[in-house]
């Protein structure tokens, strides 16, 4: 009887030990910043942005010289006309100023959205690769190494540039 029973504690433990090793998780990480940053699909959507962006701005900057040069031509005939149309135009400017306003804060919502609609196609693209990656080397975890503090483990990241084309 005491054999048996330490044979069971010795079954016991022996399957604890490899419940313990089969626990330990395969893990690796990947620098999804170097990747997006690389992207060949990536820097023409940069390309992209900045055109958009270069637009806005010229816009921007005409309606902004645009309500310069009338507010100076308004304070130099300020005295000259009569206090009707000086409320007239103060009127005209303020809506100028709003306009302005309005566009400055509506291109950078249409910036961001746009942002928005390029990249998350292309992160949409680098997770399936990862993900790919990762089980074909037989990964359980792929980790963004960004966050890590101590990225030991398998590097992926030249992997997935591979797998991505690039």
């Amino acid at each position: 009887m005491k054999q048996f029973k330490t044979l069971v504690m010795v079954a016991l433990i022996s399957i604890g030990g490899i419940q313990a090793i089969n626990a330990q998780a395969k893990t690796a990480h990947v620098d999804v910043s170097e990747l997006m940053a690389k992207m060949p699909a990536m820097l023409e959507a940069q390309k992209q942005l900045e055109k958009l962006s270069a637009t806005y701005d010229t816009e921007y900057k005409t309606m902004v010289e645009e309500y310069q040069n009338k507010l100076k031509k308004y304070e130099q005939e300020a005295s000259t006309v009569t206090e009707a149309v000086n409320e007239t135009r103060s009127k005209e400017v303020q809506d100028m100023q709003k306009r302005i306003v309005d566009y400055r804060d509506n291109a950078q919502k249409e910036l961001q959205q746009k942002e928005s609609d390029i990249v998350k196609p292309i992160m949409e693209k680098v997770k399936v690769s990862i993900a790919k990656v990762g089980k074909a080397k037989g990964f359980q975890y792929v980790l963004n190494s960004e966050g890590l503090l101590l990225a030991d483990g398998p590097n992926l990241t030249a992997d997935v540039k591979k797998d991505l084309g690039f």
